[in-house]
């Protein structure tokens, strides 16, 4: 599971860089296979060969045409902190297959990834199938340490952000949106994770303390409904009174202050007929929680019967608290109806607020819960509701509608000869050579395409006429004249002491270049049905490099 973060150490330029946030990130969160590869490597003499990977990944997840890059900071805490320790030498010695050479475990010992360079776009920021992620090159033998671990940490960071912006899309900027998804979520590392990214993918806060505590998210939270069934009657209530806000004057009863409220609320013309005895257990409930957060009393109401129990009893308590000058927060709707219940309880409020001139009653903030999802928030939308406040929990932190994103690792030049990943399937194969990605914008101040080009090529200019081609079908082309070019692929960990490092940014920044990225889309690129595919291209030299040596590599048939 996720716990404190590991000591830092410093990188060849002396910057302190932390751990990992989960304890378990270390060099033998990895498959075998690729200590069997390190092992072949050094046997045939090729460990220390220069080699350029390329993390990315092939499709848009959740039906979507877009992603939010998340898990880089994570990614640059592991190689900064890369060392194997002798015990888990000692395991990997146990347990590679047949009897390696003592050497390669003296190789072992002396790895670190002080030769290692990590280019990466900015997380948070929205991207793309193809365009790479991460470039890492390095010494061969040690990149390939580093796939299992950095796709790990991709894979579920982007996929979980992705569907955290895709929710916070739907519900729009002025709804508040909370993350309760710890107790469904895939195990610890699977909850902490989900707060994480669910807040930089737009969530408002969330109900795991240890991520509040860990990376500072706001905490929100009440009571369940086994708090409401717990108690009988108003009878158990012992401590009774209650300070005023200002401390000026005590409420000796404040129980009888909240039941003579809930008469005159009863017996109210406006309200009349709405409701009659309200469930006493649940009224001894709010008046508890009221008691011991009066600044705070948002009160769960669907417990017993939300119009003619809840909402009613809710106000009671809440205007009592309002006589001694505090302001109650609102209700949680957990089940029904939930467009039909919020609009109901809003009207209740207005009515509240005219009938006993309490200002602002009616602007009570409803939250609603109960297995919420992107496709039922757009339902809510349609059918009109008077929701302020979403708690989501197991679609979102499972990401239900999708399981994985499909990050993919891959070798693209070694010892500067590009390589290429042939397949009979066109979208599987990779784009060769150390390259360059752009970020194209139009005269709208759209992103209008990202294009890929050979590391040595001159970089597109703003107001230059550029031929931006797919990178496969021959008949997909564009002139783009941009207005704005963005180099997407910046240098987070130098393999040498005078080059520049990108800083890893703070939480709060990752979520607010995430928000602004999405802001900065284009709508047809951003709706939910139908959205228009965002192009991805390559420069037509590189474009020409791809076909020369596809045909160079694939093997040549023999018709008989």
């Amino acid at each position: 599971m996720e716990g404190k973060a590991n000591g830092p150490s410093e990188n060849q330029a002396g910057r302190s860089v932390s751990g990992p946030t989960n304890p378990m990130v270390t060099p033998l969160l990895n498959d075998l296979y690729q200590f069997t590869m390190a092992y072949a490597y050094w046997k045939a003499g090729k460990h220390d060969e220069r080699a350029v990977f390329d993390l990315y990944f092939r499709k848009n997840p959740f039906g979507g045409e877009y992603t939010i890059f998340a898990g880089l900071e994570e990614c640059i805490r592991f190689i900064a902190n890369f060392k194997l320790t002798e015990e888990e030498i000692t395991f990997v010695r146990d347990s590679l297959p047949g009897s390696c050479e003592d050497g390669f475990f003296d190789y072992l010992r002396g790895i670190n990834c002080s030769d290692v360079e990590v280019h990466a776009i900015t997380e948070g920021s929205v991207v793309f199938p193809k365009v790479p992620l991460l470039r890492v090159e390095g010494p061969v033998a040690v990149v390939q340490l580093l796939e299992t671990p950095f796709v790990n940490l991709i894979n579920y960071a982007s996929l979980v952000t992705t569907n955290a912006a895709r929710h916070r899309f739907v519900a729009s900027k002025s709804k508040m949106l909370l993350e309760f998804g710890l107790r469904r979520a895939q195990g610890p590392d699977g909850g902490i994770g989900a707060s994480k990214y669910c807040y930089i993918g737009g969530f408002d806060a969330t109900s795991n303390v240890a991520a509040g505590k860990l990376f500072g998210i706001p905490l929100r939270g009440t009571h369940s409904h086994a708090f409401v069934s717990s108690f009988m009657s108003p009878d158990e209530i012992i401590e009774k009174s209650l300070k005023s806000s200002d401390g000026s004057h005590t409420s000796e009863d404040f129980v009888s202050l909240v039941q003579t409220w809930l008469s005159k609320i009863q017996w109210s013309k406006s309200l009349h007929g709405i409701f009659g005895e309200t469930n006493q257990s649940e009224l001894a409930a709010f008046i508890s929680y009221a008691l011991a957060f009066p600044n705070n009393f948002l009160a769960l109401v669907d417990t017993y019967d939300v119009m003619r129990s809840g909402v009613p009893n809710f106000c009671a308590v809440a205007l009592a608290l309002n006589d001694l000058g505090y302001k109650a927060v609102g209700i949680r709707l957990d089940s029904g109806d939930l467009a039909y219940l919020s609009c109901e309880a809003r009207k209740f409020f207005r009515t509240i607020e005219k009938e006993f001139g309490v200002p602002d009653f009616e602007k009570m903030s409803i939250t609603a819960s109960n297995d919420l999802n992107e496709e039922t928030l757009d339902a809510l939308n349609k059918q009109g509701h008077e929701v302020d406040a979403f708690g989501i929990g197991t679609y979102l932190v499972t990401c239900y509608a999708q399981a994985a994103l499909g990050c993919v690792f891959k070798l693209v030049e070694i010892n500067k000869q590009p390589r290429i990943k042939l397949s009979e399937d066109v979208s599987k194969v990779s784009i060769p050579c150390k390259k360059r990605s752009y970020r194209l914008y139009g005269k709208e101040g759209y992103p209008l395409v990202d294009i890929m080009t050979g590391e040595n090529e001159p970089p597109p200019k703003v107001g230059e006429r550029i031929l931006c081609r797919h990178p496969f079908n021959e008949s997909k082309r564009a002139y783009v004249v941009p207005q704005k070019v963005e180099e997407l692929l910046k240098c987070y960990w130098p393999g040498s002491s005078d080059k520049r490092r990108e800083d890893l940014p703070t939480l709060k920044d990752t979520r607010e270049r995430c928000i602004k990225q999405l802001e900065q889309m284009r709508p047809d690129h951003m709706r939910r049905l139908n959205p228009t595919p965002y192009k991805v291209s390559v420069s037509a030299k590189l474009y020409d490099f791809i076909h020369f040596l596809w045909l160079n590599e694939a093997p040549v048939g023999e018709l008989q």
